[in-house]
């Protein structure tokens, strides 16, 4: 009788290569689009955003250093028709768009004629630019499947985690434990974020982020991605976890005494609220939302107050004042080179005006296209996930859909209130949050060429 015929239509057998060979599948080390997006979440919020390679500028954040070799693989990816991405994919056209502002409005610049300092913000907007867009690029077209961005997403909430772990030590005990986090071999470009006092007793905090505002906005940008795995991971224990972890993020954000922050969260929630959430979740948020501040009132007194402070007496904010006197130097700028600006990263503050708005910036340094090209960038994106949405077949994905969206909002509302693109934490968690929305809508296209569009393996 013979022996039945073995088959084996996934792994190859190593005993059919030859006599006594063995391989093993646990052994073989991957490297992959989404393994390099999340060791870049990893460095993003691990490490102090002050903290760089030696001798560069803070585009030298190992983070943002990744985002550049996500460039350079995008490029090459798009070169090598062994490697070529299939598939179309519109958040290319709105990169390209974006990119071509910036290049539009280096030129300008150049044209005018730039002073050293401004010449050299020029150059380090630029260089940014090609890593933030590499990052957006390789999101959206580099990640294979729905698990694969679901552990990014999973990476990005336990990196929020830690850095909100890291300010709450900072606030409770008044010692900045991020001093402890350079890494050797990186060096400290400027001082970490100083413990600024802010009401009776108070202070504020920033974890590892180079501002409390940025601090506030990035760990509102990551509360939905928690509460979407605290609600849908698989295991009861997973959702456990997650629901701390999130619980931790969301206790955080007060703590840097920010009205940024809190609108950031509140935007955030409404757009959950009307997209994504029924009337039981709506329900179980506010109850927790009021034990959680409730808890607050006790552990931190006056903190809630000072934050109801700052929004009842706008008037009197001394900040909000110091930005309403920039609009006539706004207006005058924007009088001088209406399309295209002054260049970007021109406006240097040591010469001219802190600017704490990243509409108002992008308008006076690159002009009504680049006003056009952030806007269009952000409503691509909204788009993206708002079809990825319609298409979803399963409650899971169209909440994950309706988080990203509640992203874009979010970046566009605080937009008005400081110059977010000017903090690299909060800009590259935005483009790998952007790269997602084009990621989704790809997963959910109904040709199978569109869906399966990727790039290989560095390794594998």
């Amino acid at each position: 009788m013979a022996a039945p015929t073995l088959h084996h239509p996934v792994d190859l057998e190593p005993s059919l290569i030859a006599p006594g060979t063995y391989t093993s599948r646990r052994l073989r080390v991957r490297l992959d689009v989404a393994g390099v997006i999340c060791l870049l979440f990893c460095l993003l919020y691990g490490l102090p955003a002050t903290l760089i390679v030696p001798a560069l500028t803070f585009a030298g954040r190992p983070a943002l250093l990744l985002a550049l070799a996500l460039f350079a693989w995008w490029v090459l990816a798009r070169l090598s028709p062994q490697l070529l991405m299939i598939g179309p994919q519109p958040l290319r056209w709105a990169c390209l768009f974006y990119l071509m502002s910036i290049l539009a409005s280096c030129l300008a610049g150049m044209l005018r004629g730039l002073p050293t300092l401004e010449a050299n913000g020029q150059t380090f907007t630029l260089l940014i630019t090609f890593q933030f867009l590499g990052l957006i690029l390789m999101a959206a077209d580099g990640i294979a499947n729905w698990a694969r961005l679901r552990k990014i997403i999973q990476v990005f909430v336990w990196a929020a985690a830690f850095m909100s772990v890291v300010g709450l030590i900072q606030s409770l005990f008044e010692y900045d434990v991020a001093q402890h986090l350079v890494v050797p071999g990186l060096e400290l470009k400027s001082d970490l974020a100083d413990f600024q006092k802010r009401g009776d007793g108070l202070f504020r905090v920033a974890g590892t982020a180079t501002h409390y505002i940025e601090f506030s906005t990035v760990l509102a940008m990551a509360v939905p991605f928690g509460l979407h795995f605290a609600r849908f991971a698989k295991s009861r224990r997973s959702r456990i976890m997650f629901s701390a972890l999130t619980l931790v993020i969301a206790v955080a954000i007060p703590i840097a005494i920010s009205r940024t922050g809190v609108v950031a969260l509140g935007v955030a929630f409404l757009v959950m609220f009307i997209t994504a959430w029924n009337w039981r979740v709506r329900y179980n948020l506010a109850v927790i939302s009021i034990a959680v501040m409730g808890a607050m009132s006790v552990v931190r007194p006056g903190l809630l107050g000072t934050l109801k402070s700052m929004f009842l007496w706008v008037e009197a904010d001394p900040s909000i004042e110091g930005r309403t006197k920039d609009y006539e130097y706004i207006a005058h700028w924007f009088s001088q080179r209406p399309w295209l600006g002054r260049g970007p990263g021109t406006l240097i503050p040591d010469l001219y005006i802190i600017l704490d708005n990243q509409w108002l910036y992008t308008l006076v340094t690159c002009g009504i296209i680049g006003v056009l090209a952030l806007a269009t960038l952000h409503l691509t994106c909204i788009v993206l996930a708002s079809v990825a949405l319609r298409r979803s077949q399963s409650e899971e994905d169209r909440h994950l859909c309706a988080a990203l969206i509640a992203t874009q909002v979010l970046a566009i509302v605080v937009g008005g209130t400081f110059d977010s693109l000017g903090f690299t934490t909060f800009a590259f968690t935005l483009a790998a949050l952007s790269g997602l929305c084009g990621a989704v809508w790809r997963f959910t296209h109904p040709r199978r060429t569109v869906r399966t569009s990727t790039v290989r393996r560095i390794l594998g």
